[in-house]
Order: C-alpha cells, then structure tokens, then sequence
C-alpha cells in the first residue's frame, strides 16, 4: 500500500511543475509540495505524506520569496548608489555656487576700490605752475607718477590731458606757455612708462579762466595742465556688468 502511494505521488510531482510552469511562485510550492510529500511518505506513511506535502508547500513558497526579496535588494542597493551619487553632484554644484559667488563679490570689491580711486586720482589731478614756468614741480612729479601706476595696472584707461595758463602776458606768449606745461606733462608721463598713444592733450592759452575777475589769487588756479582719466570699451563694459 505505501509502495502504490509513493508512486502516486511521485507521478504527481512530476505532473504538477508542467501544468503550471506559467506562474514561477506556483512552481516554486509545488516543488516544495512534492518533495515534501515524498519524504513525509517515506517517513510516516500516508499521514505522513500529507503533512510532508503541506510543510512542503511553505518551504517553496519561502524559497520563491527569498529570490524575490534578494532582487529587490540589490535593486535598492543599486537605487542607493545613484542617490549617493546624485547627493555628491548637488554638493559639488553647491561648492562651486558658493566659490563663483565669493568671487563675484571679490571682484565687485575690487571694481568698487578702483573707482573710488580713480574718482579721488580726477579730482586731484591737476598740476599746478608757478608764474611764466612750466616747471613740473616736484609735489606733482609724484602725483604724475602714481598716476603712470594707474594706467600701468589698467591698460583700458587713457588720459585726456588739458594745458591752461593765466590771462597776465600776450595771448600769444599764454598759449605758447599753456602748450610747453602740457608737453611737459605728457612727456613725463611717457618717461613714466605710459604709451604716447593713451594720451590726448590739447593747450587753451588763457581762454578758459575758472575766475571772471583776475586777481594774483585767482591767477594761480589758472596756471595748471589738468587730467581725466578716461576708461576704455572694456573697462566700461566690466562696470557696467556689475
């Protein structure tokens, strides 16, 4: 009697994987279910076959949701690098944000010092002549060469310079001295290193006083070769983009 019901749950086994080879968590516990059943058979007869059968069909169904769990592991695993990943691209992006806007604010300071100095440069830049010279006295000599290190360090500016004397002598005599303190300046310039080509100059005699009424007090401000620093396209520009 065991012998017949061993067969028949052998040829059972054998038969249940084919009908439902479509569902793989099916196959899975009739496989658990079969071998079960065998050892249960041979162990404790028919009453032990049915429980075998029944404990067999848990462990199969175990095994199938290992796998299954197992697939879903590594595909978490693989999830979790590509945070990983994407969290050190977004750090990187934020370093660099940080890095780009610290240097914007660098520069606009810069940009922000060197018109404050350019401002206090135009406002002070006159060069001033004693009666009938054209002399550059040694007072503005170093203003003249602090000047030349301006113009060193950004080669967009150009000066345009202005050449003036006061209204005591001949117009001929005033414009004739009004041009040779101007060349004076521009020559001492050149000898400062900046380039004849950057600097525009033009003489007005005594055409131009600041004062309407002449006096020897007066007369002193108008003795003088004035300059205006002048920025170029690209200095310009990068002004403006701030």
């Amino acid at each position: 009697m065991k012998t017949k019901l061993i067969a028949s749950l052998v040829t059972l086994t054998l038969m249940t994987p084919a009908a439902y080879a479509e569902e793989r968590e099916h196959t899975e516990e009739l496989v658990g279910l079969g071998s079960g059943a065998l050892i249960g058979a041979a162990v404790g007869g028919p009453v032990g076959a049915i429980i075998g059968a029944f404990a067999g069909g848990i462990i199969g169904k175990s095994v199938g949701d290992e796998e299954e769990i197992k697939s879903q592991q590594v595909a978490i695993a693989e999830q979790d690098k590509q945070i990983q990943a994407l969290a050190e691209r977004s750090a990187n992006y934020d370093a660099l944000a940080s890095d780009y806007a610290m240097t914007r604010a660098q520069l606009n300071s810069l940009h922000a010092a060197r018109e404050a100095k350019l401002t206090e440069l135009t406002l002070g830049l006159n060069v001033q002549f004693k009666t009938g010279s054209s002399e550059i006295e040694p007072h503005f000599q170093s203003q003249l060469a602090a000047v030349a290190k301006v113009m060193d360090a950004d080669p967009g500016l150009s000066i345009d310079l202005k050449g003036f004397a006061d209204r005591r002598g001949d117009s001929d005599y005033n414009q004739a001295l009004s041009e040779q303190r101007l060349a004076n300046v521009i020559a001492f310039l050149e000898q400062q290193g900046v380039d004849r080509g950057r600097l525009q100059g033009q003489a007005f005699g005594a055409t131009n006083p600041l004062n309407s009424d002449g006096s020897f007090e007066t007369d002193f401000f108008d003795r003088r070769v004035t300059l205006e620093l002048v920025p170029g396209a690209a200095s310009m520009a990068a002004n403006q983009s701030n």
